[in-house]
């Protein structure tokens, strides 16, 4: 079983930076691909980036890519997402997800077997 606290949330205008960060229970953090995924009141779920348990492979969704950086340090049992440029229509809960199939990254939220109850991103005018 894999317990995941994301942190770092809040608010922030336009244009700004939030750091968000993920941190597991258990010993086999680095057997895991993790990844990030959002969602804004009545919206579906949104794939937002993920990354592979070594911390090579990476993979984003278009809307983000060159603004958000996602990153992993195993020793410290935690992934990380960097979000720069923070678009007001990016306001949602970002949760933190983990995959046993660790040397794959996967858009798909059903290959991923934990989640955390997510962090509150609000970004204003």
């Amino acid at each position: 079983q894999v317990q995941l606290v994301e942190s770092g949330g809040g608010l922030v205008q336009a244009g700004g930076s939030l750091r968000l960060s993920c941190a597991a229970s258990g010993r086999t953090f680095n057997l895991y691909a993790m990844g990030w995924f959002r969602q804004a009141p009545g919206k579906e779920r949104e794939f937002v980036a993920t990354i592979d348990w070594s911390g090579g492979r990476t993979y984003y969704a278009d809307s983000v890519k060159g603004r958000f950086t996602i990153s992993r340090d195993n020793a410290k049992n935690t992934v990380y997402l960097q979000m720069n440029s923070l678009k007001l229509e990016e306001t949602a809960v970002y949760h933190c997800a983990a995959s046993t199939i660790g040397q794959v990254t996967t858009i798909s939220p059903p290959r991923y077997n934990y989640w955390g109850q997510g962090t509150q991103v609000t970004v204003s005018s």
